[in-house]
């Protein structure tokens, strides 16, 4: 079970993104890579395409994970994840400070 998914809330802990926040667009598990909302911005040289026209564009390049850190969403705290089995049997994840169940996140 991935302790990290699209839609959650993270802040950057080390690096030059260091304090940002911001939520998790996608994750890419080959590479244990994420890419956040508004942070970690590029300047990309792109060549002119069919829909787009060349030029510098600035994109959210990929942070590796164990840079990011998960925000609580009662506490609103920067939090470690750990994973537990419910009553029913099934996988959850749980703040490692509060001891809250950590809801799924809803993707936009």
């Amino acid at each position: 079970m991935r302790k990290l998914r699209a839609g959650d809330e993270v802040v950057v802990i080390s690096g030059r993104n260091k304090g940002q926040r911001g939520r998790i667009r996608t994750v890419v598990p080959e590479t244990n890579r994420v890419v956040i909302e508004g942070v970690n911005i590029v300047i990309k040289h792109m060549r002119r395409g069919r829909a787009r026209q060349a030029g510098r564009v600035e994109v959210e390049a990929p942070l590796h994970w164990s840079n990011v850190m998960l925000i609580d969403p009662e506490t609103r705290q920067p939090t470690r994840v750990g994973v537990r089995r419910n009553e029913d049997g099934k996988n959850e994840r749980f703040s490692k400070k509060s001891g809250n169940t950590i809801p799924r996140p809803t993707v936009d």
